[in-house]
């Protein structure tokens, strides 16, 4: 399955949520997904699992609008879910599912996911926007706090005992 792709059509379906009624939401992911079987000129093509997986995330992230919108409100010191973009806040409600509701999906590709989709799809600076909101909101969740809590890390690489430096294009002789 392209996660990818199928994260990007998650995004237009929640794009959507906006201009129509909470009871219209299951019809649309299910017209949405007929659209793309139909259209000719669409290049993009899902398999039944991919359509399965994009309905089914959809709705998940729509029953959690408002736990979402919540959050983001309080991560948003002036920007409040009411008064951001459109395409910023279904990128953010997408990302922050991820990031608090999926386990398949870690934290980091969460957010940098919701940054490729802002450069893509927003304002020139919507993609700052939405990491600055994801950067706030992940400092609240379990995964976060629980790598902070990580006394030692563990860097193979910092360990200089033997180490020798060598510039390209000098020779090393050992004394």
């Amino acid at each position: 399955m392209r996660r990818k792709v199928c994260r990007e059509q998650i995004f237009k379906l929640l794009f959507q949520v906006e201009f129509n009624n909470k009871e219209e939401y299951k019809d649309l992911a299910e017209r949405y997904c007929e659209i793309l079987k139909e259209s000719e000129e669409s290049k993009l093509t899902l398999s039944e699992e991919e359509q399965e997986y994009v309905q089914s995330k959809y709705l998940k992230i729509t029953e959690h609008i408002d736990s979402l919108d919540e959050k983001l409100n309080a991560a948003s010191d002036d920007w409040k879910t009411s008064r951001m973009g459109k395409v910023e806040l279904a990128i953010l409600r997408l990302a922050l599912y991820e990031m608090n509701e999926d386990e398949d999906i870690p934290e980091s590709v969460a957010i940098n996911e919701a940054v490729e989709l802002a450069k893509k799809y927003g304002s020139d600076e919507a993609y700052a926007f939405v990491n600055g909101i994801l950067a706030k909101c992940a400092k609240n969740t379990d995964a976060h706090k629980e790598a902070e809590n990580k006394t030692e890390k563990v860097r193979p690489w910092k360990n200089k005992q033997g180490a020798r430096i060598v510039v390209k294009g000098s020779q090393q002789t050992d004394s």
